[in-house]
């Protein structure tokens, strides 16, 4: 593989700026990405409010490949359905980036967590439709799994942050609002609890401490 011209050095270098600008203005529930695609193998050069768990130097998507393999492909693939690895759902855009000879340099790829917002959305809908339930749904039985993992969207709701992204003093204080809830009675509620905030069991029993 021929090494990159300036003019490429500097498109990759310049679109780490936007990026970094795009990751400040939506942090927390945005993850943006640039992507170097004159290198396969180390597509990632940088990213910002990382969600996804991915790192620096790791490889180049589908997408990515087939941006390298085909000059014609789109520039521009906006508001797609994706995940992540642990399956929260994602909207993703992804912008590729060409040189003035038309081949693809980078791509700018930028993810947004849909949890906070889907979070959002029911405690909207629940709020609207006050004064229409047919009955009482209070109930003194300790929350399932769904139920724990809405609790601690709604913590991190009133935040204005995302669970993943929560500091230790944070956590500290979900984990004993769980327990107040009844939350932590249920089967496996530490291993639930860690699963959403993408840490650890042993974090979260510190936490809960």
């Amino acid at each position: 593989m021929s090494k990159p011209s300036k003019e490429q050095q500097l498109l990759v270098e310049q679109l780490k700026q936007v990026a970094q600008g795009l990751g400040e203005t939506f942090a927390p529930f945005c993850e943006v990405v640039v992507h170097d695609l004159l290198q396969s193998d180390q597509a990632i050069v940088a990213i910002h409010n990382n969600l996804s768990g991915r790192a620096a130097g790791d490889p180049a998507t589908e997408l990515g490949l087939a941006r390298m393999a085909d000059e014609t492909y789109p520039q521009v693939i906006a508001n797609y359905l994706n995940q992540f690895a642990d399956g929260r759902q994602v909207k993703s855009t992804s912008i590729g980036i060409k040189d003035s000879g038309g081949r693809y340099v980078a791509a700018l790829c930028i993810n947004v967590d849909l949890t906070l917002f889907g979070t959002l959305q029911n405690m909207l809908g629940q709020f609207v439709g006050a004064g229409q339930a047919t009955g009482v749904t209070e109930s003194l039985d300790p929350p399932g799994a769904d139920g724990i993992r809405q609790r601690i969207d709604q913590f991190a709701a009133r935040l204005a942050t995302t669970p993943r992204a929560l500091k230790t003093a944070e956590r500290r204080a979900l984990m004993s609002e769980l327990r107040e809830s009844g939350s932590m009675e249920v089967r496996r509620a530490m291993e639930i609890v860690a699963l959403h905030l993408g840490v650890s069991r042993a974090t979260v029993y510190n936490d809960a401490k």
